[in-house]
């Protein structure tokens, strides 16, 4: 089953803005990938540590410092100091159990996002945060590994004559944010290919573990709702949001994006009424299927009853009973019970009690 929350009681007592980082460490070594474009071109080149950081140019139109792997602190601290974050930002960053929001501050906007790994082979869902901090004329992007979802976008930005390249950082991030939020309809449609299988086999043959995955399933829904109703706030405030760091030509494709969220919750609460009412008919038809069972072993023991009574009533100890000294008394008996045994069968079977 795949894990909600992780342990935040390593940083009781610590002060506000306190460096620890909280989950897995999914990447051994950190990395950082920047990507300097504008116009006339772009240039790609992988830092050599906290220690590359200042070899940045700032006078490129655009600068994205992409770094995996966000458990070094005095990385994390170094980057930090260069582009002048709040220790806030910094703490939120190391902290992987985020949920998505938007933080302005003044020289910059402070967005966290997740991100789901479709590429596992396991039934569970891996989840990963995405930190995003855009400035004026930088964007800086945090994630905990690489899964790839960034890579489409790298792909445009290095085609000749890009929109990308001519326009700001804050339509890289939007790219950036359209391309997380797309890659959530992956996630509905494996979710929904999972519920379209469980729906074939409760309403064949179920077996013994149909209800465990009906509540691993119910749970995965969930984990998912809670990261989509607040991407939608995210995606709904930078429209409102005031901050001269978005256009407001940008603006106008953030209301796509506003769609695709408003399009995912609907297909979300699709599948989890679809897997409600599954719930529904797989425990109606077990109890339907028990009180049938019940039901034909009460008609048993009716049919058979009579049987017992007599046998009760010649099992007695009198001296004096009818058939007792008949040489046919036991047979009589048998035959008495079996009579009144078909009796009741017949009648029973007309009523369509044992169909």
């Amino acid at each position: 089953m795949p894990r909600i929350k992780k342990r935040r009681s390593q940083k009781s007592g610590l002060p506000p803005g306190a460096l620890v980082h909280i989950g897995e460490v999914r990447t051994e070594s950190p990395t950082l990938v920047l990507t300097s474009f504008g116009p006339d071109g772009i240039v790609e080149r992988e830092l050599a540590g906290a220690a590359g950081l200042e070899g940045i140019d700032d006078s490129a139109p655009v600068r994205w410092l992409n770094v995996y792997g966000v458990h070094d602190s005095e990385l994390m601290a170094a980057i930090g100091r260069r582009f002048a974050l709040h220790p806030l930002v910094l703490e939120d960053i190391l902290n992987t159990d985020q949920r998505p929001k938007l933080d302005a501050y003044d020289d910059y906007l402070f967005i966290v996002g997740r991100i789901y790994d479709v590429a596992r082979q396991r039934d569970d869902l891996a989840t990963d945060q995405i930190s995003l901090v855009v400035g004026d004329g930088f964007l800086l992007t945090f994630q905990e590994r690489r899964s790839g979802t960034f890579e489409p976008v790298r792909q445009r930005l290095r085609a000749e004559k890009s929109p990308l390249r001519r326009l700001g950082a804050d339509y890289l991030a939007y790219a950036l944010l359209d391309a997380m939020v797309d890659a959530y309809f992956s996630i509905i449609e494996r979710l929904g290919d999972k519920c379209e299988a469980l729906e074939e086999e409760i309403l064949g043959r179920p077996k013994r573990n149909v209800l465990q995955k009906a509540h691993q399933l119910k749970r995965e829904l969930s984990l998912l709702r809670r990261t989509i109703w607040p991407m939608r706030e995210v995606i709904g405030s930078l429209q409102r949001s005031p901050s001269p760091l978005f256009r407001d030509e940008t603006r106008l494709y953030l209301r796509d994006i506003y769609d695709h969220a408003v399009h995912l919750l609907e297909q979300l609460e699709d599948l989890r009424d679809l897997l409600t009412g599954l719930l529904d008919i797989y425990l109606n038809s077990v109890s339907n299927r028990v009180n049938l069972e019940v039901r034909t072993l009460t008609l048993l023991t009716t049919v058979f009853m009579p049987a017992a009574l007599v046998a009760g009533i010649f099992g007695m100890n009198f001296r004096s009973m009818p058939w007792l000294e008949s040489p046919d008394g036991f047979w009589s008996a048998l035959a008495l019970m079996g009579g009144v045994a078909v009796a009741l069968f017949a009648v029973f079977w007309s009523r369509r009690l044992f169909r």
